[in-house]
């Protein structure tokens, strides 16, 4: 069962005080990212966070579970009414994630496109 866009965006409003909330449909589902940070998914109409060091310290009784088979486990949060709670969640895990790499541009993959 593919996840609501309502859910979807009901979550993302529940966290918006973290910074800018969006979501891109994966495989049937969502990513969900903080200004441009790719921190966890919906699947099922259920909001999955990657586990840091952080988000642990933060919410220590969070129970964990896979958003999808073969996935790592995250934190399953169920609990998307405390939103001040939920959006220093996604603060505290964003700053432990890297940022994402860039994007090559298709047909620069060896960096001579155009060059002359």
């Amino acid at each position: 069962m593919a996840s609501k866009l309502e859910f979807v965006e009901y979550a993302a409003d529940q966290m918006g005080a973290a910074g800018e909330i969006t979501y891109r449909k994966m495989f049937g589902e969502y990513g969900i990212y903080c200004d441009g940070k790719i921190f966890g998914v919906i699947c099922e109409d259920q909001l999955f966070v990657k586990i840091t060091e952080g988000g642990r310290k933060l919410w220590p009784d969070l129970e964990e579970g896979s958003p999808y088979h073969g996935a790592k486990p995250h934190f399953l949060i169920e609990e998307l009414e405390d939103r001040e709670r939920l959006a220093e969640l996604v603060q505290v895990t964003c700053r432990e994630l890297p940022m994402p790499k860039p994007k090559k541009k298709k047909g620069a993959a060896d960096g001579t496109k155009g060059a002359k």
